[in-house]
């Protein structure tokens, strides 16, 4: 009895001890609450910091970008082999989406414009309006959006798996320039596919709103061409190329930085993937609306 009342003090005394020796003690547990409310407030600490190391990330690569292409171009060291089987790649995987979406959009811009044109006793005006949306917003979108879609992911891709497989590292430590040899030709197919598909959709999109204006709504077709051909101008076409351009340069950009910036093996691939197509349509949805601003500032029309 006697030997127990001893032992017993013993056990009781392990935890005094170990404070006395100096031994941490057991740190609490955290709530699940407590958790998510630690995670979010880090996640505000370094989400912005992440936005602004990726934003001029992507701001760097595009001027060095365009520089090397004009210095390239100008001296003879552009790569057309590249350029040209990455134009073939991106315009066979856009085309023909591009093409399909281009009809119902017509149609259905022909079928909102007319409704809205019988309200206010302005059918006649149907073929300007929904024409002139095709053009000037319809077209520029859907192109940088199938672009991003299919072309900036599968680019990103490339790189991506590049990256892992440590060939983006190999390049550089032989002193080869991994924009000029990877990015540049990228640019420039994607410059040159976002104008061309532009231009396509402007001519699906609106030859599909005529037809189903004239064969399904029952209009005039003279009446919607002739709409049509008075209230549009050569500035709107152009504006519209320009916006072709500038979108193509955009996803092209982006999928190139998200691609040589991968990490965390086929993982990390997926996640850059997911992530230039949201980056890309993000900054297209801004870029239009900042370009469609300044048209209306600048050129203002007397009337529709």
């Amino acid at each position: 009895m006697a030997i127990a009342q001893q032992a017993t003090p013993l056990r009781r005394g392990a935890a005094t001890v170990d404070r006395e020796i100096g031994a941490p003690p057991p740190a609490p547990r955290r709530s699940a609450n407590a958790e998510v409310a630690a995670w979010f407030r880090g996640y505000l600490r370094r989400h912005p910091l992440a936005a602004l190391e990726t934003v001029g990330g992507q701001c760097v690569l595009g001027l060095q970008a365009t520089r090397h292409l004009i210095v390239d171009i100008v001296t003879g060291k552009f790569p057309v082999a590249e350029f040209i089987r990455q134009s073939a790649f991106m315009a066979s995987a856009s085309a023909m989406p591009t093409v399909f979406v281009a009809i119902p959009i017509g149609m259905t811009l022909s079928i909102q414009f007319a409704l809205l044109a019988a309200q206010v006793g302005a059918t006649s005006l149907a073929g300007a309006a929904s024409g002139l949306a095709v053009i000037r917003q319809g077209a520029p979108m859907v192109a940088a959006l199938l672009m991003a879609a299919a072309a900036g992911s599968a680019v990103c891709a490339d790189l991506g798996s590049r990256k892992i497989r440590d060939e983006i590292d190999a390049m550089e430590v032989m002193g080869l320039s991994v924009i000029r040899r990877l990015v540049v030709p990228r640019l420039a197919a994607a410059v040159i596919v976002s104008a061309a598909l532009t231009g396509i959709i402007c001519f699906v999109g609106f030859f599909s709103g005529y037809v189903f204006n004239a064969f399904v709504q029952e209009g005039t077709p003279g009446t919607f061409v002739a709409t049509f051909a008075s209230f549009a101008t050569v500035a709107d076409f152009i504006l519209t190329m320009i916006k072709s351009v500038v979108f193509g340069a955009i996803v092209a950009i982006v999928a190139c930085q998200k691609g040589l910036t991968t990490r965390g093996g086929p993982a990390g691939v997926a996640n850059s993937v997911n992530a230039t197509v949201v980056a890309s349509i993000i900054l297209l949805m801004l870029v239009n609306v900042g370009f469609t601003q300044l048209y209306v500032m600048l050129f203002p029309r007397t009337g529709f």
